[in-house]
């Protein structure tokens, strides 16, 4: 299938050939009809992604806000290569997009159902997944073409609601491009008087076709114009709609508004807003957030949870029903908006014309999609042109997942290790082809069975997200695959008593967790300056986690939550310095009555060995990012050891103290060799199957001690 992409470290644009997507629950998989370019939101995404790393940094100074704490955090090496792994891939453009249900996973629709979908997934793309709560039906008299709008239209729907207008009351627009246009015909189906201003008039003709009472170049000399307009008394709103970096804008609709009205922003606009007329007018100034409420957030857009009608009339989702329900009674035109229209095949023309290449006047432009065969439909995978010549290696790759975790950190020491790279598989087209290309994989694809069918595949990593790596390693296993699977290994006893099962009948292949700690430099010269041990250790292993925000996917109960999902780290580099097998664990929390705050993400947990070594693991969400993230104490026979975030360790034993220095890494690159001599046969396993169950099962009954407040034997 064809998908029109843009390269973000040069911006430059693509008609890319991708694997189909797969149906996943909550939505449906769409056949593209038409979508709608976002003139002025794709022109600024595709001009910022083409401006030069200064002219990106100009444009997002809170990105390189972000950037210089990482640094501080985490060194400036770790930090340029998290940068570059994300710019060093591709985006999907467009939001606002019509066509067929070919497969539904929820009861709200079924194939061949005619539909608009907003957002994610309603790219200029062939087929897509869209989410329930951004798909909606559209009415039989309404075309594949104006249905395109829908999410556009919502846009400008929101613009209004959120001026709360009333009949008869005057609005200035500021801007009459698309949105502008579109938001000049719902104003006046509310029954107010409407003045247009743009800085040309090129679209004062049809704007005043389409309701505009009058039109005005936006300049200050039009503040006359709406002074007369209005009969003295100013407008009781202002919609800017426009999308521009000047602050020309705001500072006109100061002057334009009257005492205690309302400016609306709906463009994208530069907000400098000087404070005497706003202050002097009482002005209530509101920005619309995009489409509507459920807007940003994951419950809704992606798990599908609406939001009940008597409390919240209209979400996103209700703006785009109508804005089809107003074209379809003629109260909302989109048809006369539409100037240009571009087959897929030929789409890099449109954004030739929307950034100025194409000098041409335009307003609404579409891309169409031919309708495919249901063979073509189920291309789940493509075969790459990458000029890699394939290895003759021992260990052949398939990998499951390839997010900036695994770009920056499995997938180059893979590389330099020499393995074949044969396949990658990601749910979203576009990264599975960035991935491939970027690393030289012989075929992207977006369905798994791909990677387990394929006989020329002998080893896989999985780096999907937490709730798919058990069913993922089992897949594996039966297939008779290696496996390296990211932490954790599970998220339930359930999963991991499957593993356990399928694991005695596959014992002779290789199946390592991603427990890099213990791999990395400081921890190896712990355990050395250790051995030979008599006594039990005493362990406190603190890190200062950060917040992560409850609308992350990380603490979604499906994902098992952060103890599960990171704590199992560094409950393994205990049991990696001790040796020994954990008998019983006690967990408390924090309890704050901050309702951003996810108690469970700051926690003590106290752990006792067979050996007799106590661990302690002050696991924190409470903390500042200016300090270091992981700090390691070790006692045992009259010697210490401090590991401060994998740059020092300080060594303490017969009343001298040394001190060594290392780079910072974590053992990734360690951890990735160790497998593959693991799965090639050169290297005995650094973990068993049993140290990676026990640290498994410990994160899960150290859940249990939380919620019951009691010691919890394993």
């Amino acid at each position: 299938m064809l998908q029109v992409i843009q390269y973000q470290k040069t911006g430059e644009m693509y008609v890319e050939d991708l694997p189909a997507p797969r149906l996943k629950s909550g939505g449906v998989l769409i056949q593209s009809v038409a979508s709608l370019i976002s003139a002025g939101t794709e022109r600024s995404s595709v001009e910022t992604a083409q401006a030069s790393m200064i002219g990106k940094a100009k444009s997002r100074p809170d990105l390189v806000k972000q950037v210089i704490d990482a640094a501080k955090r985490d060194g400036v090496m770790a930090t340029y290569e998290k940068v570059k792994t994300r710019l060093d891939n591709y985006k999907e453009l467009g939001y606002s997009s019509a066509g067929i249900v070919l497969e539904s996973s929820v009861p709200e629709f079924k194939p061949g159902d005619r539909v608009a979908c907003g957002g994610a997934g309603a790219n200029h793309v062939e087929m897509s997944f869209v989410p329930k709560n951004l798909s909606v039906k559209i009415p039989e008299n309404v075309s594949f073409e104006e249905a395109a709008f829908g999410t556009v239209g919502a846009i400008a729907m929101q613009g209004v609601r959120q001026a709360d207008l009333r009949l008869g009351e005057y609005v200035a627009v500021i801007g009459l491009g698309l949105l502008g246009l579109i938001t000049v015909q719902l104003l006046k189906a509310n029954g107010c008087r409407v003045i247009g201003l743009d800085i040309n008039e090129n679209n004062f003709e049809i704007a005043k076709k389409l309701g505009c009472d009058i039109c005005a170049v936006s300049n200050f000399d039009s503040i006359k114009t709406v002074e007369s307009f209005t009969k003295g008394y100013g407008t009781d709103a202002v919609l800017i709609t426009a999308a521009t970096k000047s602050n020309e804008p705001l500072e006109l609709s100061l002057q334009y508004a009257r005492k205690k009205s309302k400016i609306v922003i709906v463009g994208a606009v530069n907000m400098n807003i000087p404070r005497s007329p706003f202050y002097e007018k009482e002005l209530d100034f509101t920005i619309s957030c995009s489409y509507g409420p459920g807007r940003y957030d994951t419950n809704y857009e992606e798990g599908g949870q609406d939001y009940p009608i008597g409390y919240v009339r209209w979400t996103e989702r209700r703006n785009i029903e109508a804005i089809l329900e107003l074209i379809a009674d003629g109260r909302l035109d989109v048809k006369s908006l539409i100037t240009h229209r571009f087959d897929i095949a030929e789409a890099l023309k449109a954004y030739d014309l929307i950034t100025g290449k194409i000098q041409e006047k335009y307003l609404g432009v579409l891309i169409t999609y031919p309708q495919r065969s249901e063979a073509e439909r189920k291309k789940y995978k493509v075969n790459l042109k990458t000029n890699n010549v394939s290895k003759s290696s021992a260990l052949n790759v398939g990998f499951i997942g390839a997010g900036n975790f695994a770009q920056s950190n499995l997938l180059p020491p893979l590389v330099k290790a020499g393995v074949a790279l044969k396949g990658v598989v990601t749910s979203k087209p576009v990264n599975a082809s960035s991935v491939g290309k970027k690393f030289k994989f012989e075929f992207c694809a977006t369905d798994a069975a791909e990677v387990f069918k394929n006989n020329s595949i002998n080893t896989v990593f999985i780096a999907t997200r937490h709730d798919s790596h058990a069913r993922y390693v089992g897949e594996a296993l039966k297939a008779g695959k290696h496996v390296f699977v990211e932490k954790p290994l599970a998220i339930n006893e359930e999963q991991l008593a499957e593993i356990t099962e399928v694991f005695k009948n596959h014992s002779d292949q290789a199946l390592l967790v991603g427990f890099n700690r213990r791999f990395s430099k400081p921890f190896v010269d712990m355990k050395e300056f250790f051995k030979n041990r008599q006594e039990p250790f005493v362990i406190t292993y603190r890190v200062n986690a950060g917040f992560i925000p409850k609308s992350s996917w990380i603490q979604e109960p499906s994902q098992g939550g952060r103890i599960i999902g990171e704590g199992c780290h560094f409950i393994d580099c205990m049991q990696f310095l001790t040796e020994a097998r954990p008998v019983s664990v006690y967990a408390t929390a924090i309890e704050s009555a901050n309702s951003q705050v996810e108690n469970y993400d700051s926690v003590n947990i106290a752990i006792t060995y067979d050996d007799g070594s106590v661990g302690n693991l002050l696991y924190l969400a409470n903390g500042d990012n200016s300090l270091e993230k992981e700090y390691c104490e070790a006692f045992c026979g009259g010697k210490a050891a401090i590991m401060n975030n994998f740059k020092e360790l300080h060594l303490h034993s017969g009343g001298k103290k040394h001190k060594k220095t290392y780079s910072g890494g974590k053992g990734h690159a360690e951890e990735v060799l160790h497998f593959v001599n693991l799965a090639s046969g050169k290297e005995k396993a650094n973990i068993s199957f049993e140290s990676l169950y026990d640290t498994t099962l410990l994160t899960f009954k150290a859940l249990v001690s939380l919620k019951t407040k009691q010691v919890v034997s394993l």
